[in-house]
């Protein structure tokens, strides 16, 4: 590929990147050295701002949210300077493709921060996340990457005879805990609420018969932490998701939060994830997925390292793989 050769020639002087990923839930920072396509973590932080519930609220974030979410940014732009980033790119995703002020947001990043902030498509997600998992190789057998997000799912389909085809649908973890439940912990009947709500919209999900199917994101990570362990390691099941959401519905969000050691504002979102996970499970006739704590941010680091400030123009190059 024509980017190729730029990646290529850090293998043996690594370059630091860093990436921050505007999501629903929280602002998450990576960065890290990337030496022959391998990531070395130097930061691994976030901050729970919860945009994505405030544009379902209100359909904007509002003077107060904005400020908090330029000053975080001005903090990580603080940060990434001092590990001595030399590539930096701060992305947004669904809540800003939603919020009606989403422009004036990206203006008060910049201007407290000197950071500009990428307003992704689905499209650009989804490729920077076939990006992260797959670390710059081509893909050997179909696979089906998946982002259970806050606010949206993106799907992104690779094959090793064509280029990525996309999509994506506006069910989140998020999302549907706003809309379904009102009791924590959730009652049986709002988990088949969650369940059907999700089945109903996941019916329109891309038809695909994947060899390799890969959820990213932190709902899938932290549903891993709320079950047994799992022979072989880092999988969702139906079992296990099954497992999962009796004991999301049997204990407190608190509790939850305190003996799996996850975010409270994460906690109470993951009875909503666990349908999610488990209506994809019964969408594609799976009796597993493999859950990979690669993602976007660790997309965007190799995009950047390997197409410089033109990174978003080499996208479809670059998530087909140069390796």
């Amino acid at each position: 590929m024509r980017r190729g050769g730029a990646l290529r020639a850090h293998s043996k002087n690594s370059v630091v990147a860093a990436a921050a990923d505007v999501g629903s839930t929280s602002v998450h920072l990576l960065v890290a050295s990337v030496d022959d396509w391998r990531l070395e973590t130097l930061a691994d932080e976030s901050a729970f701002l919860g945009l994505g519930e405030a544009v379902d609220a209100r359909s904007h974030l509002g003077p107060a949210l904005i400020e908090t979410l330029a000053r975080t940014i001005a903090g990580y732009a603080a940060r990434v300077g001092a590990l001595g980033a030399t590539q930096v790119a701060f992305v947004g995703t669904d809540p800003l493709r939603r919020a009606a002020d989403a422009a004036t947001a990206v203006h008060a990043v910049a201007q407290r921060s000197g950071a500009a902030l990428h307003v992704l498509t689905q499209r650009e997600e989804a490729m920077l996340t076939l990006l992260g998992v797959a670390s710059g190789r081509r893909v050997k057998r179909p696979m089906l990457v998946i982002d259970v997000g806050g606010g949206s799912t993106e799907f992104v389909l690779a094959a090793p005879d064509g280029p990525p085809s996309t999509g994506g649908f506006p069910l989140g973890a998020t999302r549907l805990t706003g809309q379904m439940v009102r009791h924590d912990p959730p009652t049986r009947a709002e988990i088949d609420d969650l369940m059907q709500a999700a089945r109903d919209v996941l019916a329109g999900a891309p038809d695909a018969g994947p060899g390799d199917l890969v959820l990213v994101g932190g709902t899938a990570t932290n549903l891993l932490r709320v079950m047994p362990p799992s022979s072989p390691p880092g999988r969702l099941t139906p079992r296990r998701l099954a497992v999962a959401l009796d004991f999301l519905g049997r204990t407190a969000a608190a509790d939850v939060a305190a003996q799996r050691a996850i975010r409270p504002e994460r906690a109470r979102l993951l009875a909503a994830g666990a349908a999610i996970v488990a209506a994809l499970l019964e969408r594609y006739g799976s009796t597993g997925a493999r859950v990979s704590g690669a993602g976007v941010r660790e997309g965007t680091i190799l995009a950047l390292a390997g197409a410089g400030a033109g990174w978003r123009d080499e996208l479809l190059e670059l998530a087909g793989g140069w390796r």
